[in-house]
């Protein structure tokens, strides 16, 4: 789909805008050359008119209530930042007007359609021109898509780690594969919960959603095969650790993971391969970057892969960014460096 994208000329719109990663997009659209954020929502028809203090001068714009025919008329693309529901309520009449959209809860993520129905049973059928947006590995069709969706925070994390080995035939089939992943509370959305109470939290490291996570679907549908996966809340406000233990081919060198990586993220701008200089979460705060580093235990054909992003940026609003980039033909760094 062609698209004038001289300065300022792509009309964006945020459904959500009061959440995290909302007010995320908003920061890395208020700042992007092909951009103009012509409107902000929440997300309900019934609340209030608010601007956000955190955001005065860098968008002294109001966010107004949820209104589907305001945003269909003034954009050209709307970021969803939504519960799944809404979104998949809300998406298909952008759609229907002509509106590009990029969706960031997992409305969309699942192919299959009995698992759309287990794990987002607000979801119907897939619209057409869907893509799944895990930028470094389907940019062909997030070019082309007029549905976006956006990949979930820790499938991010994770797949960008185990990818490159799955594709290049090293991971031993059927073998193990065992994600165990910590968040920051920014994670569990800003609606606050016991969980995410701050004497609930603080000091505390807890495990949540095991073999019941939403997530775990989205990865075996990239990877095309069984994870265990278990996610941690720790007590930060940002950022995601995935340690990642998988079997080899038999055989498979420590030469062979790195050549892998290597091969994966040769152009990939915002990957930064790390190798036995494992990364930590400091090091990707703030940013749209992903760090991977990995241990190969050759005897007994194991790797330990660590992947670090920050989940709202690389994990959710950053990424989101990256996409529009792709499908309006922008360089992918393109308001995030």
């Amino acid at each position: 789909m062609a698209a004038d994208t001289t300065e300022g000329s792509i009309r964006a719109g945020i459904a959500g805008a009061t959440g995290y990663a909302g007010q995320e997009l908003i920061r890395l659209l208020a700042r992007h050359p092909n951009a103009t954020l012509t409107i902000a929502t929440a997300s309900q028809a019934t609340s209030t008119p608010r601007r956000l203090p955190a955001l005065a001068r860098i968008w002294d714009g109001e966010v107004r209530p949820l209104d589907m025919a305001a945003l269909a008329s003034s954009t050209d693309v709307v970021f969803l930042a939504l519960p799944e529901a809404a979104s998949a309520d809300l998406a298909p009449q952008l759609l229907a007007a002509g509106v590009r959209v990029i969706d960031l809860s997992g409305a969309f993520r699942l192919r299959d359609a009995a698992g759309r129905t287990k794990w987002y049973p607000a979801t119907g059928g897939l619209p057409d021109g869907v893509a799944y947006g895990l930028t470094e590995f389907e940019t062909p069709a997030i070019r082309q898509a007029r549905l976006l969706s956006n990949p979930g925070c820790y499938p991010t994390a994770s797949l960008l780690a185990l990818l490159p080995l799955a594709r290049a035939g090293l991971l031993a089939p059927g073998g193990d594969i065992i994600i165990d992943a910590k968040s920051g509370i920014s994670g569990a959305g800003k609606a606050p919960t016991d969980r995410t109470h701050f004497c609930e939290n603080h000091g505390s490291v807890a495990a949540y959603g095991v073999f019941g996570h939403r997530h775990t679907p989205e990865m075996e549908q990239a990877l095309g095969q069984r994870v265990t996966f278990v996610p941690h809340l720790v007590p930060l406000d940002r950022g995601i650790l995935a340690s990642i233990y998988a079997r080899l081919v038999p055989g498979t060198t420590a030469a062979q993971v790195s050549d892998a990586f290597d091969h994966a993220y040769a152009a990939a701008p915002f990957v930064r391969i790390t190798g036995e200089a494992l990364p930590e979460i400091k090091h990707v705060a703030h940013t749209n970057f992903c760090d991977i580093g990995w241990k190969v235990d050759e005897a007994n054909t194991r790797v330990f892969l660590a992947s670090a992003i920050d989940n709202l940026v690389k994990g959710a609003a950053g990424q989101a960014l990256q996409n529009m980039n792709v499908m309006y033909g922008l360089d992918e760094r393109t308001g995030l460096l």
